[in-house]
């Protein structure tokens, strides 16, 4: 059965507040997975992106968002690893 995420598989953004509602694939249609940021077109837009660049990259946005404070930034980085595009099989 598919699974529904609510937050992407790459950066951990909620995916309810992706202003395009989703990455694309392939074929057009909205990912379940990934976020516009991150995934189009059935792709990556940055393949060769480590985790810890995602961390960092992750961390800098949210630093210039006035509403998270640090506890939550170093939540939301901290997850990061444990997302689907990060798990090694």
């Amino acid at each position: 059965m598919f699974k529904s995420y609510k937050q992407c598989q790459s950066c951990g953004m909620p995916l309810k507040q992706d202003v395009k509602g989703g990455g694309s694939e392939k074929d057009g249609t909205l990912s379940q997975m990934y976020c516009s940021s991150c995934y189009e077109n059935g792709a990556f837009k940055r393949p060769d992106m480590t985790v810890t660049e995602m961390q960092k990259l992750v961390e800098d946005v949210l630093k210039n968002e006035v509403k998270f404070l640090k506890i939550f930034r170093w939540l939301a980085v901290r997850q990061i690893p444990k997302l689907e595009r990060w798990k090694k099989n």
